[in-house]
């Protein structure tokens, strides 16, 4: 694996300056276990601003397609990622945590001198992918519906003669 190149995190930001280029998915170590197939590259734009509140940040956008395995039918399936992200930046664990919890605020990382752009990158992806990723339509998804909507009493039913019952009845 070639040198990754690195950023000053607060000088970048404060600088507002960028980087572009794409990034092979073969120099994401962490994120290859999670891939279906390797091959390819993502187109990345890395930005140094400022937030809403005027906090030195980050901006990502991360353009491409990922393999993933559908966890469904065991198949590869295309995941096309489009992020654009704000990462906020922090100086210390203890500014980050002091924080309040908020969903909607942007996401805070701790600043350092040598952040790899190539971790910010994987660090997103990882975040981005759902845990058991499947198709939207599925063909093992779909049987497995088909099966579900099937009463289990409707064999039993048949084997009575009786018609298979529509709802729970109350008997008395």
């Amino acid at each position: 694996m070639s040198q990754q190149p690195t950023i000053d995190g607060f000088d970048f930001a404060v600088s507002g300056e960028s980087r572009q280029g794409r990034w092979s998915l073969r120099e994401l170590p962490r994120l290859r276990s999670s891939l279906a197939d390797a091959e390819g590259d993502l187109e990345y734009d890395l930005r140094g601003t400022l937030d809403t509140l005027g906090r030195q940040a980050l901006r990502l956008r991360l353009r491409g397609v990922l393999k993933l395995d559908c966890q469904r039918c065991l198949e590869t399936m295309t995941f096309p990622v489009d992020l654009d992200t704000v990462l906020v930046l922090a100086a210390s664990e203890a500014e980050i945590d002091a924080d309040a919890a908020d969903p909607t605020a942007p996401d805070r990382i701790l600043a350092d001198p040598e952040m790899p752009i190539g971790a910010l990158i994987e660090d997103e992806l990882l975040l981005s992918i759902p845990f058991a990723p499947r198709h939207e339509r599925c063909a093992a998804g779909a049987d497995a519906g088909e099966a579900q909507r099937d009463s289990p009493f409707a064999g039993l039913s048949a084997m009575l003669g009786a018609p298979a019952p529509e709802g729970r009845q109350r008997s008395r």
